[in-house]
């Protein structure tokens, strides 16, 4: 299953999603293309995401937050632990960092988007 974790907005993300778009033509694969934005990941979804991306290296948390929201401020985040940033994730879909892009059980946050090219293999 290859997915992304996109925002239209975003130039690291449309550029993710490119090279995710390129790899599942070339190898037959269906592209789940998640607008985590319009439709928002549970604070389950987001625990198994975390867990998912500890497979290419050690990723915390707050790695998965953009802490440079205005949300991140009013909510305030700064010295939150993990419970409370997932909490915040679930209810706040903006302050999750993108693209994050998605291969069987292999995840990373791909900024800059060619970080993608890591799990982006034939298997």
């Amino acid at each position: 299953m290859l997915i992304i974790y996109h925002n239209p907005r975003c130039s690291k993300s449309r550029g993710a999603l490119e090279l995710a778009q390129q790899f599942a033509t070339q190898h037959g694969l269906t592209l789940d293309v998640v607008d985590y934005q319009k439709t928002p990941l549970t604070q389950a979804q987001l625990t198994e995401l975390h867990h998912i991306l500890q497979s290419e290296q050690a990723v915390s948390v707050r790695d998965m937050v953009r802490d440079n929201e205005d949300e991140f401020t009013s909510l305030k985040l700064a010295h939150a632990d993990d419970a409370s940033l997932l909490r915040a994730l679930a209810a706040h879909p903006k302050l999750l960092q993108r693209p994050i892009v998605r291969f069987h059980q292999r995840a990373v946050i791909a900024r800059p988007p060619e970080l993608a090219n890591a799990i982006l293999v034939a298997s």
